[in-house]
């Protein structure tokens, strides 16, 4: 009996720890969330941020010069939208330049190739006959030694989606298919763009040659133009000539800008929400991700006349595109700090509308979640529970156990504008930015409100619940 009552207490005492537990957040937060929303959705701060930067800066290739602006930009508008602090965190990379880059078909059917070099692409001219592969798959099956003096052209085309899937096939050629050609025996690659438009404009990125691997000129090809090569190789043998002018330039440091609107009750407790500063070169980085900065800087200035309990830190990271250089120098800087992060979410798919919400938080505060659905969903936003995963430069810390949510971009179109020159500002519909804003700053408010944390702790405390 005597053992039995103990089991009976231990029991109770773990139930009362639970409930001590549960995070709430208060009805007066709630009722301001809601108004917060409505006035959200008729403010214009993110539009003007986001036409400020692509106008002012344009393009922001890392280590460029623009890059240099685009810093000193972040600092002066944290400044003027009202940001009690304002700070840079040097981020220190490769620097890759793009100066040129021609592509043609040669022999009988001579004609223009419209293509862009990856992103640490070696510069070069080459010219070969084309082997033309239907995905990743099938030039990982090409026998060894089988594309000697070739270039290899992987021709797979992505599908549009709201979550945008496809990227992962996309993407994964344009990351691994010029190392996977290389140990083929191949002198250059090509691809169809990891994209779902029809323009005539090509999409860039990042590839990665794996060590030992001698890096060979890598190229997308617009997808009128993959359509193009596809059907010539159809014909019979076809050869192609790809002249880069881009590499390596040393190194560059550029900067993580960071604004905080300080906590009133806790102000070393941080929410933590951002976009990345840097761009590809083609467009002016509209979409990818101007819009992510302005949706964060916006929802700091809407939150600091409500004087939010916890501090909302607002990072602009540098080099997200080439290797989430920013996101992981903070992740680095701030890895003891990861339970002073209440929790974090970043906006980095587009300017879409947003149509879901999730949180590494669903399973141990799901009262919590509840509570800040009900005030995003007025915003036509379900709740989608092990849909959602953090986004690219929060990622790094949230593997060292920072708890993070995600706010669902339609990626609909988001794959018929990503890394090419129709990346600018047009391609923004304000209303959805305005709803971009509603979301975050209905969830950032709420976050910082909320009585009791999101689960964030050091990752060896937290194994295997992210």
């Amino acid at each position: 009996m005597r053992l039995l009552s103990l089991l009976i207490a231990l029991a109770l005492s773990q139930q009362a720890f639970a409930v001590e537990r549960e995070t709430r957040i208060p009805g007066s937060a709630l009722k301001t969330a809601a108004t917060l929303r409505e006035q959200a959705l008729a403010d214009d701060t993110g539009w003007k941020v986001t036409e400020s930067l692509t106008t002012e800066i344009g393009p922001r290739l890392a280590g460029s010069e623009a890059d240099a602006r685009a810093v000193e930009w972040a600092q002066a508008k944290f400044r003027q939208l009202g940001y009690d602090k304002v700070w840079t965190e040097p981020v220190t990379f490769p620097k890759w330049v793009r100066r040129s880059e021609h592509g043609e078909v040669l022999g009988a059917h001579a004609q223009k190739l419209v293509l862009t070099a990856l992103g640490n692409s070696p510069g070069g001219t080459v010219e070969g006959e084309v082997v033309r592969f239907s995905d990743l798959a099938a030039l990982e099956a090409a026998p060894a030694g089988s594309l000697a003096g070739k270039i290899a052209f992987v021709d797979f085309q992505m599908q549009r989606k709201r979550d945008g899937g496809d990227y992962r096939f996309g993407g994964g050629i344009r990351g691994r298919g010029p190392s996977v050609a290389g140990t083929k025996g191949a002198i250059a690659f090509v691809m169809r763009s990891a994209g779902t438009d029809k323009h005539r404009v090509a999409h860039t990125g990042m590839t990665r040659f794996a060590e030992g691997v001698e890096p060979i000129p890598s190229a997308a090809l617009s997808i009128p133009d993959a359509d193009q090569l596809a059907r010539l190789a159809a014909l019979g043998a076809t050869r192609i000539r790809v002249a880069l002018d881009c590499g390596f330039d040393g190194e560059y440091t550029s900067h993580n800008v960071i604004g905080e609107i300080t906590g009133s009750k806790h102000p070393d407790e941080v929410v933590l929400i951002g976009g990345h500063l840097d761009s590809w070169d083609h467009g002016t980085g509209a979409i990818d991700d101007a819009a992510g900065v302005a949706i964060s800087m916006a929802t700091g200035a809407l939150l600091k006349p409500l004087k939010p309990a916890r501090t909302i830190r607002v990072v602009a990271f540098a080099n997200e595109e080439q290797g989430l250089w920013g996101g992981r120098a903070y992740a680095e800087k701030y890895a003891n700090d990861v339970a002073r992060h209440v929790i974090a979410a970043e906006s980095d798919f587009g300017a879409g509308r947003i149509y879901g919400f999730d949180s590494s938080a669903r399973d141990t505060q799901p009262g919590a979640m509840q509570q800040i659905m009900q005030v995003l969903a007025p915003l036509g936003i379900e709740w989608l529970p092990k849909q959602g995963d953090p986004e690219s430069d929060i990622g790094p810390l949230t593997q060292r156990g920072m708890a993070w949510a995600w706010l669902g971009h339609d990626g609909t179109h988001y794959f018929d504008l990503h890394h090419n020159a129709d990346d600018t500002l047009d391609k923004i519909d304000p209303k959805d930015l305005a709803q971009n804003v509603a979301a975050y700053a209905v969830f950032t408010w709420l976050a910082a409100e909320a009585d009791g944390d999101f689960g964030s702790a050091p990752e060896s405390a937290t194994a295997g619940e992210h």
